[in-house]
């Protein structure tokens, strides 16, 4: 009993020690927050948050695909001899990209080339015979029936020729088959064999591309699709600048996917905003129907730290920023982004997020 006695005694106290720090810290970082840094910051420059006019309309991710891109597959049963290139290899039209085992069809070729000259040399001897039966004939020493034997003779050996020459392009295909050449100038995307493999027919061994022309495919949902198809115009967000540009045609699959319910749009790129674009970069595409008033942020005003995004707040007769977190949506170029949640018109806010962050920043004044 003594001992438990001394034990209740001594809870209070831990607890008021507890308290007292807990208390001190959270002064601490009120302090702090209210804008009493140890030392002097940078002025930051803001701005009043207000309503701006921009394009209303529905906006998708998208990704770039090229115009131009051919699977090359084997057309002729072997093993891949040679693959002389790799991805990311530039390659010309007709150039040789890999090669196989044509010993088969090597032989093939001797072998219909072997009778094509059969089938000529026939064809010499029943033309002389024919010729031959002709002028007796001519004279009375021959009977006409043996004049039509020559002549069917003569057309049967011309329809052997016909029918050898008809088998040696029959063998040159097939030897053709054996070589898997670049159908136009550009880049070998992917290789799906290698050297030694069993290629069949049908079996995938390139994937190449043409660098131009390059286009941007967006998927839009089918309960959007009146919207998109009376959208006063269509934009294109190139990837790693602020600029929407707008494509040199666009056009559209006639029916939907029955599975995700989309409908897929094709917009070419002009020659000079696809110059430094490279196929499978992701896109945004937005279809502008009119315009609308929406509130908007600078890109330079927004904090993104993780899943954070925030913008720094200058209050009203405060000496300090303060941090808020912000919900943004769509981009509107330099313009900036729209304001879902998280600040009203009116509201000042840093226009450089980074100085602001920075131990004992200010709005200037």
């Amino acid at each position: 009993m003594p001992i438990r006695s001394a034990v209740r005694r001594h809870r209070p106290v831990a607890w008021a020690g507890a308290a007292v720090l807990a208390l001190s810290s959270l002064v601490w970082m009120g302090a702090h927050a209210a804008g009493e840094p140890a030392t002097a910051g940078p002025q930051v420059p803001v701005l009043t948050v207000g309503e701006r006019a921009v394009g209303d309309g529905l906006t998708l991710d998208g990704s770039l695909q090229a115009v131009r891109q051919s699977v090359l597959s084997a057309q002729a049963s072997g093993r891949i001899a040679t693959l002389a290139v790799k991805a990311g290899d530039r390659v010309k039209a007709g150039q040789v990209l890999a090669t196989i085992d044509d010993r088969v069809t090597q032989a093939g070729v001797a072998q219909a080339q072997a009778g094509v000259a059969q089938a000529q040399a026939t064809l010499v001897n029943a033309q002389a015979q024919f010729d031959r039966t002709k002028e007796l004939r001519a004279q009375g020493f021959v009977a006409q029936a043996a004049l039509d034997t020559a002549q069917a003779q003569l057309k049967a050996a011309q329809a052997a020729v016909n029918a050898a020459r008809a088998g040696q392009t029959q063998s040159d295909l097939a030897q053709g088959f054996t070589r898997l050449t670049a159908p136009y100038d550009g880049w070998v995307l992917a290789t799906h064999a290698e050297a030694g493999s069993l290629a069949q027919p049908g079996t995938p061994v390139l994937t190449v591309y043409a660098p131009q022309p390059i286009r941007a495919v967006v998927h839009v949902p089918a309960s959007q699709q009146v919207l998109a198809e009376q959208a006063q115009r269509v934009e294109v967000l190139l990837p790693g600048t602020s600029r929407w540009v707008k494509p040199a045609a666009a056009s559209r699959v006639p029916a939907a996917d029955p599975v995700s319910q989309t409908v897929e749009w094709r917009l070419d790129l002009s020659a000079d905003d696809s110059a430094t674009q490279v196929p499978g970069r992701a896109v945004q595409v937005r279809f502008v129907g009119g315009q609308a008033q929406r509130l908007l942020v600078p890109a330079s005003a927004v904090l993104r730290r993780g899943e954070l995004t925030a913008v720094y707040v200058a209050p009203e007769g405060g000496q300090a920023f303060v941090l808020r977190a912000v919900r943004l949506g769509a981009s509107h170029g330099e313009a900036g982004f729209e304001v879902l949640a998280g600040l009203r018109g009116g509201e000042r806010v840093a226009q450089d997020a980074v100085r602001a962050g920075l131990a004992g920043a200010r709005p200037a004044p």
